[in-house]
């Protein structure tokens, strides 16, 4: 499967488990399983700034990073963050 990012944190997705759910319980394509569940967002009144503060503590937090590329990563995700369809004006 390829490699998507969900629609409201951009989180990468390429396994069926990472992707949400509609409410007929198909995925949800856009959206990863910590932001759309059961065709609703799990956290609807979230602003983008709160989504930010979340992303940039996930990515702190993973193992799987180097400094180097969370520093990266962390230096972009504010600007791919308010490209993301839920985001977008």
């Amino acid at each position: 499967m390829e490699k998507q990012f969900c629609q409201s944190c951009g989180m990468p997705m390429s396994k069926e488990e990472e992707f949400g759910t509609n409410a007929d319980g198909t995925l949800n394509r856009d959206n990863c399983g910590y932001c759309f569940k059961n065709g609703e967002y799990t956290n609807p009144n979230i602003t983008m700034n709160e989504m930010l503060a979340i992303g940039l503590r996930g990515i702190d937090e993973n193992p799987e990073m180097n400094k180097f590329m969370k520093f990266i990563i962390k230096k972009m995700y504010p600007s791919q963050l308010k490209n993301l369809k839920r985001w977008k004006a």
